[in-house]
């Protein structure tokens, strides 16, 4: 094939796969694979920004759809192939090409490993806060197409504001060189921030320049038992008006989490198993003695008060992983839960457990009793719901149809961190405007007229 012998003379033989060649990791991302039948022509691994400019102009010239792939640990479909694409690997950029401690800055290309991101840091002496369950897997390129999230979005952000510049290919084979890293630079359109969360649509991002922050001096983490929701609110008032930006998470388990990972996974439990809800909290700082001693007055103080009723302080390494663990079970969940509808939604925070509430109450009418877990960041709006897919139960039209309706209904988003890809291209409009709809696909042609980038995701 001519596309083909193209490619393989740009990148060299051994970086085009196709045929029985191609491994079977390509076929899709964590959530959503399909047949080799229906994957994609061949594999293109290349080393460069030059090459993959390379892989796209052929691949524009001859109107073959190219699908950008990074670690495949999506959970939307967005790095799913399509029949007869051209499947861009970036795995093999995989060169931390600089760290600036005066600007605080590393430069990457797009394959980095986001905890070969965090090790790097961590050997020049600082932190890059960006932290998922999967990172040892996905990579940056895969994180800024997402706009990733995670557990620290509080104190640093979600990946939008921990990247300055991008180097991106568009689907021409344009190179567009943004590798800023002045934090003040108001000169003309800041261009990057269209290919943030843009799921590989509009162009394939190579490198990468992202912030660093000092590392903190030291962590407190805690485990919580609460009441009700009506306290979670005003304990987390209380800890952001006395931690203030040292609070780095504070994720919020519903009463039927804590069972499944203590009792059904077997996870070391910090506190005895009610019908309560829980909460985590991590606080970052720089003085040990004064921070340690402000995060046990405020959880004191909250137990005074009856808003905390129970409580574990972290006093080493291996307890506060402990606690973490019992968070990132969710992982494991499929072994106890079986399989479920899993969703990363967004409503305000004050009206999350009247979300909670009114999709229980749908869930319950469309499948009596129905298994569902409810957990997440919750003071940045990000709620994760898993609903068991039961044997004989509706199915996952109709559980996506009362969960997301019951979102649109709250003035929500459909994904909060995960993307839309293919699994929620057609709920996007519960959460975009027609008129908005209109502008993204206008920018979608303009960037790529032929459609041949990521087609069939998003919208």
């Amino acid at each position: 094939m001519e596309l083909l012998e193209a490619l393989r003379a740009a990148l060299g033989d051994t970086a085009v796969m196709s045929g029985n060649e191609i491994e079977p990791r390509h076929l899709g991302d964590w959530n959503v694979k399909v047949s080799p039948a229906d994957g994609p022509i061949a594999v293109a691994y290349p080393r460069t920004t030059e090459q993959v400019a390379a892989v796209m102009r052929e691949c524009h010239a001859r109107g073959v759809g190219v699908v950008p792939q990074g670690g495949l640990t999506g959970l939307a479909g967005g790095a799913t192939p399509n029949p007869g694409c051209i499947a861009l690997s970036l795995s093999r950029m995989r060169v931390i090409e600089e760290i600036d401690p005066a600007a605080s800055t590393i430069t990457v290309q797009a394959g980095v490993t986001m905890q070969a991101i965090q090790e790097a840091a961590d050997a020049a002496g600082l932190l890059f806060p960006l932290d998922i369950g999967s990172r040892g897997s996905c990579v940056i390129g895969g994180n800024v197409s997402t706009n990733a999230g995670g557990v620290r979005v509080l104190r640093y952000g979600m990946t939008r504001e921990l990247v300055r510049g991008l180097e991106v290919v568009l689907a021409d084979g344009t190179v567009l060189t943004m590798l800023n890293k002045m934090q003040k630079n108001n000169a003309g359109y800041d261009l990057k921030h269209l290919f943030i969360g843009a799921e590989g649509t509009l162009g394939v991002i190579t490198r990468v320049v992202l912030r660093l922050f000092p590392k903190p001096a030291n962590v407190c983490t805690a485990f919580l038992e609460l009441p009700n929701y009506a306290a979670v609110l005003d304990f987390l008032g209380r800890v952001r008006a006395n931690l203030g930006g040292t609070l780095s998470a504070f994720e919020v388990l519903w009463p039927e989490f804590y069972p499944y990972a203590t009792t059904a996974l077997g996870k070391p439990g910090p506190l005895p198993a009610t019908r309560a809800m829980n909460v985590l909290i991590e606080a970052m700082g720089t003085d040990q003695s004064r921070d340690e001693a402000q995060f046990t007055a405020l959880i004191e103080t909250a137990m005074d008060a009856g808003l905390v009723s129970d409580a574990v302080i972290a006093q080493s390494g291996r307890q506060t992983q402990e606690i973490w663990d019992i968070r990132d079970s969710v992982a494991e969940f499929a072994r106890v839960f079986g399989p479920a509808a899993s969703f990363d939604i967004s409503v305000p925070t004050s009206r999350m457990q009247e979300f909670v509430g009114i999709a229980r109450a749908g869930l319950d009418r469309i499948d009596p009793g129905v298994p569902a877990m409810w957990f997440g960041h919750i003071a940045d709006s990000n709620m994760h719901v898993n609903v068991s897919l039961r044997d004989g139960g509706p199915g996952l039209a109709a559980i996506n149809a009362v969960v997301y309706g019951v979102v649109r209904d709250f003035g929500g988003s459909v994904s909060a961190e995960h993307g839309i890809g293919l699994l929620k291209k057609a709920y996007l409009g519960y959460s975009r405007t027609p008129e908005e709809m209109v502008v993204m696909r206008g920018l979608k042609a303009m960037f790529d007229p032929k459609g041949i980038l990521n087609a069939g995701k998003i919208y």
